[in-house]
């Protein structure tokens, strides 16, 4: 079947001036995909030319694309058709406000996803467990219907548009700065919890949570939207959703929805409570992910049995960087949590262990208040190692906050992951974890989470 739609953009695009904002992951395909359809590119990014990924200048150079790189890129966005921006520029910059006052249409790749894709579409966000929530949702998906993984996980879906068809399912994890500038909502919308985050992009807290609601703010009444009923900004949202809510909770005895209660994932309707599964079962640990699995199956309810629900979540081994196992070294237990980059995640990681625990902690600073993360460090951490930007925010309130309780902690600051590693060997002592659970993003040191992770884990299979 013919996608119109996607036809009649293509058509649009040819001899078009059309301007990539951004050379990363998610823009990468679209060097391909523009140049065949003879549109005439520029591509924009504010890392010098010497930045850019090698495969990318070679395309630019092949395909004859301008370029505009270094501190004033955007000097040159004049007089085009369509801007593709990159999910972290911000659409308010004043160059690409005046190119959209002058007629440009301003777009995203993942935004295109959700106008041109002609099969349903559900999309997660909030400020903890996206990933694993998505990346469940596709699991349980997987063997009925043909789906697509993308958004921040998985792999740019723009590409893919013209491959599907109608019965095939969309599943994307978004970001706040995708959802920014969304001018349309999925058929089933998750919010897993909202709490400050990105505050170093985000003018503030509460344009965060605007970015957030637009995952709804576009749904139909035949739309569905999960909501967390344990965070007061999500549950919120449901006096401005239009579509059908569905709660969550691991804290609520919900007459309707989906919670966990008691180490078992219940499915709720009038008060009758049925039993899907035991957390003890699965392979993921904490109330976090009993949460996520409680969102998953609030997303898929009206789609699978809740016999293959269950079977997929069972079979779920987590998500790389999610407090996945690495090695056991002499009794110590090591694990990989670099995907924590703001401290809710931590404090959800710490509590997932009943062990006591050298944590390693630190990295870029976001301008997120640390102070939460305090008490949860004193009451399950024996010693504390950190490295990066953020150690002295969490040294600080860590050490005020040891004061205040008359609580004695090891605290180390190293200068690198591989001297925090070493530090974290010495220390460790048998039946003991070491968790590399950074509260704060890779930036200062690494290029993202997961290169951050994989080379924890390169580092602790040599130790």
């Amino acid at each position: 079947m013919k996608n119109k739609e996607l036809e009649e953009f293509n058509n649009s695009l040819k001899n078009k001036k059309v301007a990539i904002i951004g050379l990363g992951v998610s823009n990468k395909p679209l060097l391909d995909y523009l140049n065949d359809l003879d549109a005439r590119i520029t591509a924009f990014d504010k890392r010098e030319e010497d930045k850019i990924d090698k495969d990318i200048l070679n395309k630019i150079e092949e395909y004859k694309i301008k370029t505009s790189f270094g501190e004033n890129y955007l000097s040159k966005l004049k007089d085009f058709d369509i801007i593709f921006k990159s999910p972290s520029c911000r659409p308010d910059l004043p160059e690409i406000e005046e190119a959209v006052k002058n007629g440009a249409k301003l777009t995203s790749e993942i935004e295109l996803v959700l106008e041109l894709a002609p099969c349903k579409i559900i999309a997660v966000t909030g400020s903890d467990g996206k990933t694993t929530t998505t990346s469940l949702i596709y699991e349980i998906l997987k063997n009925k219907y043909k789906c697509y993984l993308g958004g921040n996980i998985g792999v740019p879906l723009f590409t893919e548009i013209r491959n599907m068809q109608p019965e095939d399912i969309v599943v994307l994890e978004l970001s706040s700065f995708q959802l920014m500038t969304m001018k349309k909502s999925p058929n089933i919308a998750v919010v897993t919890n909202v709490t400050p985050n990105h505050l170093d992009i985000h003018k503030s807290y509460e344009e965060y949570i605007k970015s957030k609601k637009n995952i709804l703010k576009y749904q139909k009444e035949s739309d569905i939207l999960i909501l967390n009923y344990d965070n007061d900004i999500t549950r919120g949202f449901e006096k401005e959703a239009k579509s059908k809510v569905i709660f969550f909770s691991s804290k609520e005895k919900l007459p309707n929805g989906i919670i966990y209660d008691d180490g078992i994932i219940k499915s709720c309707e009038d008060s009758l409570r049925r039993h899907i599964l035991k957390l003890k079962d699965t392979h993921l640990r904490g109330v976090h992910n009993a949460e996520n699995i409680c969102a998953a199956i609030a997303a898929t309810k009206t789609l699978v049995d809740v016999e293959e629900q269950a079977r997929a979540i069972k079979n779920f081994e987590g998500v790389n960087h999610r407090l996945e196992f690495v090695r056991e070294i002499k009794g110590v237990k090591w694990y990989n949590d670099s995907i924590a980059s703001s401290p809710t995640r931590t404090i959800a990681g710490l509590k997932s262990f009943d062990e006591e625990i050298v944590l390693i902690a630190g990295g870029y600073d976001k301008h997120l208040d640390y102070e939460p993360i305090a008490e949860p460090i004193l009451e399950k951490v024996k010693t504390l190692i950190l490295m990066g930007a953020t150690s002295e925010k969490i040294y600080g309130v860590v050490k005020k906050k040891s004061e205040e309780l008359n609580i004695n902690i090891e605290i180390y600051k190293e200068k690198s992951l591989e001297d925090a590693i070493k530090r974290a060997k010495q220390k460790a002592k048998t039946n003991q974890i070491v968790l590399f659970s950074p509260a704060s993003a890779s930036f200062d040191m690494f290029k993202n989470f997961e290169e951050r992770g994989n080379k924890f884990k390169e580092l602790v299979k040599k130790l």
